[in-house]
This record gives structure tokens, C-alpha cells and sequence, in this order.
């Protein structure tokens, strides 16, 4: 499998308090605190409704995370159906489970009684090229970025990152990631945050599965290690409901 390029270094977890004394000391704008702790398990349907307009504002506001001011995503300008928001959906998949239509392109967050949460994703062209069935096998906030040697070839420029770049609001994989493995093996795919949260909607990534940065707090709060994850290119054994 070609390795993906928004692949983040595994052994970043090992330098993850480093990047976060790093990333404490980027001034920007100043936001509302992090109210994240205490987040209902089960996904509760809050933070959202079938009425996307009526809490967009708080769904994207700015918010301190981990030290860091992530700032408050300019949603007006984004097309509505990819703002996150509850839907109806059919699926024999139980709650808990992540199914990523790359048509959408959505990735749902199956929820009881025959709902999900819905959040636009972009995806990549390889990304039309893999569709089964994996795991989340970790999770990380505020993640390393470590390009690949093949990605540091093409821009020798990249190479001041070749032990990683540090976690910030410029890092290509946002404020979390989540791990896809498939039979204990690393997959190379990842479910992450942005610095470039206007490819949502797009074929724009390398493979991974893209995700606003309050869009993917919200949903690596109700997720856990483990979650299966079913990657479609078609609806077969799914159906949202108007």
C-alpha cells in the first residue's frame, strides 16, 4: 500500500510534551475556555441540532485547547451540508461505529436510536481507492506531523520536519488524529483536523479523512480506542433519511 503522506510519526507520542510546551508559547487570538471535559461517552446529541444554523456559532467558536488558542472557524462560508449535524440514519452497525461515505463525502458517528452524527470530510484521491473495514487503534491530540522521505524528495524545503513538525494550528493534522488499523497493521490512513478547513467537501487530501478542528475535538471526545471504522464508497448497508 502507498504510504500516505498525512501519515503522522508514530513515536510522536514520545515527544508529545515537548510540542505542547512548544506549541503553549504560540500567541493567537485569545478565546473561550475549553468546556470538552465531562463529554457525554455515548455521543449525546448535543452541541448541534437538525437545526444547523441555530448552533453553528457555538459549534465553531474559538476555543482554548490544551494550551493552544484554536480559532473560531468562519462556517458562514462554508457550504451548510458540511457542518456538522445530527441526521437519521438506517445502518445495522451498532453505536459507536464510524462510517466514512467518501461520495458524501461524511464520515457519521453511529448514534442509538437510529441517529448519527454527520460531519463533512475531504478526502483524497487515494481515498477512492481503499474502502473496507478497520479499527481505531490510538488516538492523539495535537498530533506530530512527519512527512515521508518520498514527500521530502518532492520539497526539499520539508526536510526541517523530518523528525516532525511540532502540534500547532498550522500542523497539517490539526488538533487530534485517530489511528486506522486494519489486522493489527497500520493502515496509513487517519481521521484528522486541518489547517485548511475549506477543503472540506473536496478530494484534497492524500488519503486521510480531513475534518474541521472543532469538528474533529468533538468527535475524538466520542470515540474510542477500537471503534470500528467502515470506509464505503456507496451506501450499501446504510441510509441517511430525510
Amino acid at each position: 500500500m502507498k504510504k500516505s503522506i498525512c501519515r503522522a510519526n508514530v513515536s510522536a507520542r514520545k515527544r508529545w510534551s515537548i510540542a505542547a510546551m512548544l506549541v503553549a508559547t504560540v500567541t493567537l487570538a485569545s478565546c473561550n475556555s475549553n468546556s470538552s471535559t465531562g463529554a457525554d461517552p455515548t455521543g449525546a446529541l448535543t452541541g448541534i441540532t437538525l437545526d444547523t444554523t441555530t448552533d453553528a456559532a457555538y459549534a465553531y467558536a474559538p476555543v482554548i485547547d490544551s494550551d493552544v488558542s484554536l480559532p473560531g472557524f468562519d462556517y458562514t462560508k462554508m457550504r451548510e451540508r458540511y457542518l456538522r449535524r445530527v441526521v437519521k440514519l438506517k445502518t445495522r452497525y451498532k453505536a459507536g461505529t464510524i462510517i466514512i461515505d467518501t461520495t458524501g463525502p461524511y464520515l457519521y458517528l453511529v448514534q442509538p436510536g437510529n441517529r448519527a452524527l454527520r460531519y463533512g470530510i475531504a478526502v483524497g484521491k487515494e481515498g477512492f481507492e481503499w474502502a473496507g473495514d478497520a479499527k481505531v487503534k490510538w488516538k492523539q491530540k495535537w498530533p506530530t506531523w512527519t512527512p515521508p522521505s518520498e514527500m521530502i524528495a518532492r520539497s526539499p524545503k520539508l526536510a526541517i520536519y523530518a523528525d516532525g513538525m511540532p502540534a500547532g494550528v498550522q500542523n497539517p493534522l490539526g488538533a487530534r488524529a485517530m489511528y486506522l488499523f486494519k489486522d493489527g497493521r497500520d493502515t496509513m490512513y487517519r481521521i484528522h483536523g486541518t489547517n485548511k478547513p475549506f477543503s472540506i467537501g473536496k478530494n484534497a487530501s492524500s488519503g486521510c479523512f480531513r475534518m474541521i478542528n472543532q469538528d474533529v475535538i468533538h468527535l475524538y471526545e466520542r470515540v474510542t480506542s477500537g471503534a470500528q471504522v467502515i470506509v464505503r464508497h456507496a451506501p450499501p448497508d446504510y441510509s441517511e433519511s430525510r
